[in-house]
């Protein structure tokens, strides 16, 4: 079945200006798959946003995708309107470098604000043999879907322990809700996957066949953290999923929201007035989204300019 998303850039340049005023007005937020926490953030924020609509006039839906590169591609093509992305990734595509090289520095990408941590986090077979990173050499990897902030960042950290894909046997290329059934069916080793925590996506391996959360550590990580300011050291606390007590080491980025100097202020400034006026029920709706603070969320890990609908309501605040 062929389905229509109308959004507010869309609806603009479709009805006019005029028209659109005239009616409610949609944004849409890309977020990633379905079992990850970016879907359930991106669901989080448009909950809030549809419950206040009678007071600015927008409906907000949310679309699976294939995460931070593509929904920064789409919103620069008038697709989306926001996206969910890693930090790394927004600084890629503000500076026009590695997966944006082709496509050069876009400087109509705005920062909304930032979300949780995203630890990297490397889940094997129980009976993989795979205890670290170097381990994976040989094995069946999925290395995050085609499009996805994950696989981006797979690569670099393969260029800083001087491997590549082709030192796996199979390098797969599966959606974040495939890689969980794929690792428990012995179709792969081992999946690579930037997330929040808890995650469903988690869970589901390490409570199904015992899957191992694997550290992602060693003088290369080291080397990377030092060198890039989104990057940081992050452990994931033993005891969140079944069949790993120990916390696992690791290091990774921040989830973010970003949008576009094409997206209207007011549609903006609508969007983060419904999540923090409803901070507490925001936090609330995942536990990834507990630790959340609005001081930190307007400031940590964005590269991008604040879209000016956002910096009004947080000089409002006085955040800012």
């Amino acid at each position: 079945m062929r389905r229509i998303v109308c959004s507010t850039l869309a609806a603009t340049m479709l009805l006019g200006a005029g028209a659109a005023s005239a009616q409610q007005q949609f944004v849409v937020i890309g977020t990633g798959g379905v079992t990850g926490v970016y879907y359930a953030a991106g669901g989080a924020i448009c909950r809030l946003m549809n419950q206040t609509r009678e007071e600015h006039g927008f409906r907000c839906s949310v679309e699976s995708t294939a995460a931070s590169v593509y929904n920064i591609n789409a919103i620069r093509q008038g697709e989306l309107d926001f996206g969910m992305a890693q930090s790394d990734t927004m600084f890629n595509a503000v500076n026009g470098q590695a997966e944006f090289a082709d496509s050069g520095e876009d400087s109509e990408l705005r920062a909304v604000f930032s979300l949780h941590p995203e630890p990297f986090t490397l889940v094997a077979r129980a009976d993989s043999g795979i205890e670290s990173f170097a381990d994976l050499a040989g094995k069946r990897v999925n290395i995050g879907a085609p499009g996805s902030g994950t696989q981006a960042s797979m690569d670099i950290i393969l260029e800083a322990m001087g491997m590549s894909r082709g030192d796996f046997s199979l390098a797969s290329e599966l959606r974040p809700d495939e890689h969980g059934p794929a690792l428990c069916d012995n179709q792969i080793d081992a999946f690579f996957y930037g997330v929040g925590h808890p995650s469903a996506n988690i869970a589901d391996p390490t409570t199904t066949c015992g899957a191992q959360l694997v550290p992602i550590e060693g003088e290369a990580i080291d080397g990377l953290i030092e060198e890039f300011p989104f990057y940081a050291a992050a452990e994931i606390p033993g005891g969140i999923y079944a069949n790993n007590e120990d916390a696992t080491q690791t290091f990774g980025v921040l989830a973010t929201l970003v949008s576009s100097t094409a997206v209207p202020d007011d549609a903006v400034y609508a969007l983060v007035k419904s999540v923090f006026e409803n901070f507490d029920a925001f936090k609330a709706l995942h536990p990834a989204l507990g630790i959340l603070s609005e001081d930190n969320m307007v400031v940590d890990g964005l590269s991008a300019p604040l879209h000016p609908g956002a910096e009004r309501y947080y000089q409002e605040m006085g955040w800012l």
